[in-house]
């Protein structure tokens, strides 16, 4: 497997994605410049939204298909904003609307806990009875005001208080290792070198 279609055309994920899969030499190309049009993803699931996702790449390509879904769940609003992460505030989708509402429906709000969470989905064809499923998730605060210039999504509000800073401020070397996706990715790594 050399070449993978990414079921997004999410800048930094395909930046994240890309500079991960690039050690083991595999080329991701964003189904944006496949023309494949976005997938529906009606589901309350982040498992089923990436399945819905990977299965409509690769059948649309040809190719190996790899999709994520991932999000924000707060402690406080049970689980939300969640699969709806990236429209909380409506549309069109706007990463700084989305931190404002998030701090307008927390400001009084003491638990400020939460956590990134992300599933990834490799589908090897659009049949695939058997796709590759990794998980991971990033467990940390959200603040209430931004803090940093990095990262995107919730980045600037959300702080790892073991590392001490929000993950606007983290490098992308850091960000990749301890992040939701980084963690979801380094398993899917594992489990590609195994079926090597």
């Amino acid at each position: 497997m050399r070449q993978l279609v990414l079921a997004s055309s999410n800048p930094g994920k395909i930046r994240e994605i890309g500079q991960i899969l690039a050690t083991l030499g595999i080329e991701i190309v964003p189904q944006s410049a496949l023309a494949v049009p976005q997938a529906e993803e009606p589901h309350a699931t982040f498992i089923e939204n990436a399945l819905a996702k990977a299965r409509h790449a690769a059948r649309r390509t040809g190719l190996p298909a790899l999709a994520d879904d991932s999000g924000i769940c707060v402690d406080a609003l049970q689980g939300a904003p969640g699969v709806g992460s990236a429209h909380f505030a409506g549309e069109p989708r706007s990463d700084a609307r989305n931190n404002r509402k998030l701090l307008e429906v927390l400001e009084v709000e003491n638990n400020r806990r939460a956590h990134y969470y992300c599933v990834m989905v490799l589908m090897r064809h659009g049949d695939d009875p058997q796709p590759m499923v990794a998980d991971g998730e990033w467990r940390g605060e959200i603040l209430r005001a931004p803090r940093g210039n990095g990262g995107f999504g919730y980045d600037p509000l959300f702080f790892d208080p073991v590392l001490g800073e929000t993950g606007a401020q983290l490098s992308p070397e850091l960000k990749n290792r301890v992040s939701h996706r980084g963690k979801a990715l380094a398993e899917l790594v594992e489990r590609l070198k195994q079926s090597a």
